[in-house]
């Protein structure tokens, strides 16, 4: 295992000495900075941006070759840690403790020590990772953004408005899939320059947002009932992959919940946790876009009749219905719309 000590004041002082341990290049780009590695100890790239509100973004995107135990000294800079691994896992430990708590693939979680702690931070070895962190200064981010802290729930209300670091607080939540697909935009934007600065800001905002209010739905689940377990959510994952890879299929609540060895009602949970609809919600919803997708591929050439059998359904009259609800236009009318536009262009 390599051992990297981290005693820095800021986001960027940590990644110089992690580039100080493992080697690579730093690039800068309108304030974007990227750790490039490529040599026996890690192959892969570390980017960070720090915001003048009191945030930075920390976005590890690499699979290192040895065991890595970062060990950080939360005397100088001591943030609260949004993290969340979109691809692989990390794990975490305070100095005092014995045992390390897994930070699972797509779990959202928020540590923060205590001021003078040590924060002990451990990644595998051989396994390609792509970890999200967005970091808070508290005070800073009090000041200039967080002028009405009130509207937190209490836990996090107190953790930002602990100005001297005083106490721990760590918080492992369910599965977040909405995340995931806010982080891996961050890869997708093509903008460069000042625009591209400004998006990745508008992200992270987003980002942060939904950590916040995962958190507060976990707590309002737990006080109502168990939460589903971490994998149960993943069989709900796989099912919705499973519907979203053959919509032409014809999916029943009772034959996935009795392929799933689920109750009907831990589907139904699951799947307004995961994508904030019903199991019924959901299959309506890939079918339909589904069918946007098919009207905008001009290589198939689909009539509207061959695209309601294609995604599943059987009445083109009530296909029509629910795709002007969702759209607002009828799909004959956007087909027209789409070969207008083939044969103008």
């Amino acid at each position: 295992m390599k051992i990297i000590r981290i005693t820095a004041s800021d986001t960027a002082e940590t990644v110089q000495q992690i580039q100080e341990a493992i080697g690579g290049t730093i690039i800068e780009r309108w304030g974007e900075h990227i750790l490039k590695i490529d040599n026996n100890i890690a192959k892969g790239a570390i980017h960070f941006i720090t915001f003048e509100w009191g945030g930075s973004l920390l976005e590890y995107n690499i699979t290192f070759f040895e065991e890595i135990e970062l060990i950080m000294d939360a005397s100088e800079y001591n943030p609260i840690h949004f993290t969340y691994c979109l691809k692989g896992y990390c794990e975490h430990r305070f100095h005092d403790e014995k045992k390390r708590r897994k930070l699972e693939e797509l779990q959202p979680s928020i540590i923060t020590s205590k001021s003078g702690g040590f924060n002990h931070g451990f990644f595998p070895k051989d396994i390609y990772l792509h970890i999200n962190v967005v970091q808070i200064s508290r005070v800073k981010f009090i000041r200039k953004r967080l002028n009405d802290a009130s509207i937190l729930n209490q836990q996090l209300y107190e953790v930002f408005h602990d100005s001297y670091h005083e106490n721990r607080f760590v918080y492992q939540g369910t599965y977040n899939l909405k995340l995931a697909e806010l982080i891996d935009s961050l890869n997708n934007i093509e903008q460069k320059g000042m625009i591209r600065i400004m998006m990745i800001e508008g992200i992270v905002y987003q980002i942060l947002s939904l950590h916040m209010i995962q958190h507060t739905k976990d707590i309002k689940a737990r006080k109502n009932k168990a939460p589903l377990a971490l994998a149960e959510l993943d069989m709900i994952r796989q099912v919705a992959e499973q519907i979203s890879n053959d919509v032409s299929k014809e999916y029943t609540l009772e034959q996935l919940a009795e392929e799933t060895m689920l109750t009907q009602a831990k589907l139904q949970q699951g799947f307004k946790h995961l994508y904030a609809r019903t199991v019924t919600e959901y299959i309506r919803h890939v079918r339909l876009e589904k069918a946007r997708d098919l009207i905008n591929d001009k290589d198939q050439n689909l009539n509207i009749s061959q695209i309601v059998y294609t995604i599943g359904l059987s009445s083109r009259s009530y296909f029509s219905k629910i795709f002007k609800r969702k759209y607002g236009i009828s799909p004959s009318e956007f087909l027209k719309n789409k070969q207008k536009a083939r044969i103008s262009a």
